[in-house]
C-alpha cells in the first residue's frame, strides 16, 4: 500500500487553519491553547506541514494522529456532535463501527470509530476521532489507518489521546 493515503486522510478529515509553531520537551507537546498531549514513542514523528496543531505519522507511513484545538466563538456555539460531523467532511462511504460518549480524563467526549474512503483516490481507511467540548475550545483526536492495519497502532493513539491535560495558555 502506498503511503501517501493516510497523509491525505488527515488533510481531508481536518481543513483548519494553519498553527503558528510546535513546542515539543521531553516527548510532551505543550500547546499555546492551553493543553498538552504525550507523544506515544519514537516510531512516531511530527509532520512539519500540517495545518493541526500536532500531526504525528508513523514511520511505516500507514498510519497518522493528530491533536488539534479551536478556542473561538464559532467552536463555542456549535455542538459536539456537530463539529465531529465536520471533522469528517471529505471522507465519503462512511460505514460507522463504534459511535458513543465517552469519559476522556473525566470529561466527556464523543468518539466514533468509522471506515471510509478519501475522495482524493478512494483508498479504503479507518478512522477513529474523538471530540472533546469544555470551556469554550474545542478539542479534537483523530487516527487514521487502513482497516488491514488500523489495530496494530490503535493501543498508541489511545495512550495518546489519554494523556490529554489542559494546562495554562501561553
Amino acid at each position: 500500500m502506498r503511503r501517501a493515503p493516510v497523509a491525505l486522510v488527515l488533510g481531508a478529515v481536518l481543513a483548519l487553519t494553519a498553527c503558528a509553531g510546535r513546542r515539543i520537551e521531553n516527548g510532551v507537546y505543550h500547546s499555546t491553547k492551553g493543553y498538552r498531549v504525550t507523544l506515544p514513542g519514537a516510531d512516531w514523528s511530527v509532520a512539519a506541514e500540517s495545518k493541526a496543531d500536532l500531526e504525528l505519522r508513523h514511520q511505516d507511513g500507514m498510519a497518522a494522529m493528530l491533536a488539534h484545538a479551536e478556542c473561538d466563538d464559532r467552536a463555542r456555539s456549535r455542538s459536539a456532535g456537530l463539529l465531529l460531523g465536520q471533522l469528517l467532511i471529505g471522507l465519503r462511504d462512511r460505514a460507522t463501527i463504534e459511535q458513543d460518549e465517552v469519559s476522556l480524563n473525566g470529561r466527556p467526549a464523543l468518539h466514533r470509530v468509522l471506515d471510509g474512503r478519501v475522495a482524493a483516490d478512494g483508498t479504503p481507511t479507518r478512522i477513529e476521532a474523538y471530540v472533546l467540548k469544555e470551556e469554550g475550545c474545542v478539542y479534537d483526536f483523530a487516527y487514521a489507518a487502513p482497516p488491514s492495519s488500523f489495530d496494530a497502532r490503535r493501543a498508541d493513539f489511545r495512550r495518546f489521546v489519554e494523556s490529554f491535560a489542559k494546562e495554562r495558555a501561553d
